[in-house]
């Protein structure tokens, strides 16, 4: 296979953000975070995905635009 997706970021509020780590605590989703803002957990497919509770077009305080 030529390329592949490394994982999806999304970002989101940090009320969202907690919100959604308490949603993946109560459906027993296993998960990693980083940094007090970032929480990697795969999808069904087994595809990597990002919750980043910092505003879009920011990643840990910088911008990446």
């Amino acid at each position: 296979m030529l390329g592949g997706l490394h994982h999806l970021a999304i970002s989101v509020d940090p009320t969202s953000w907690q919100r959604l780590r308490d949603r993946l605590d109560a459906a027993g989703v296993d998960y990693e975070e980083e940094n007090g803002t970032s929480l990697y957990f795969r999808d069904p497919d087994g595809a990597r995905v990002e919750l980043l509770a910092e505003p879009l077009g920011e990643m840990y305080g910088n911008s990446v635009r």
